[in-house]
């Protein structure tokens, strides 16, 4: 298990940019989950086919991913959580409701893009980890 969450060495550029990706990809998700997480078991419209508890988790995984991120604490078991939030979201716009990739009429529809940017975003984190400027790295060290 300390394996799992120790970091990997990297070059100092790096780190700084992991450090730069985490507080605005976690501070992204903070602000997406604020919402979700006042009303945790019922956060999306009334009739849809997500049960309630399955919305708590897209919830807890945002806005707690989200602090758990910026601060590089358990970033991959995070990292997972959201990249299984983001790849249900995306194939519920895809898939579900035919979105496009991006939807550039004036209505604005909705769209998937921004949901599998996050899920790539995501994937990046488990696979890199936190860099060094991490709870992590204080915590489990480095592999």
């Amino acid at each position: 298990m300390k394996k799992f969450f120790a970091i990997k060495t990297h070059t100092a550029d790096m780190d700084i940019i992991l450090l730069l990706l985490r507080l605005v990809f976690g501070y992204a998700f903070i602000l997406h989950g604020w919402g979700k997480i006042q009303m945790p078991m019922g956060w999306m419209p009334p009739g849809s086919p997500v049960p309630g508890f399955l919305q708590a988790l897209a919830a807890i995984a945002e806005f707690g991913g989200g602090i758990a991120i910026i601060l590089g604490f358990l970033t991959r078991l995070s990292g997972l959580g959201l990249a299984v939030t983001m790849l249900v979201a995306v194939y519920f716009h895809a898939v579900i409701l035919g979105h496009p990739f991006v939807n550039t009429s004036p209505a604005g529809n909705g769209s998937f893009e921004l949901a599998l940017v996050y899920l790539i975003l995501s994937v990046l984190i488990i696979i890199t980890g936190p860099g060094r400027f991490s709870m992590d790295g204080k915590i489990f060290g480095k592999v």
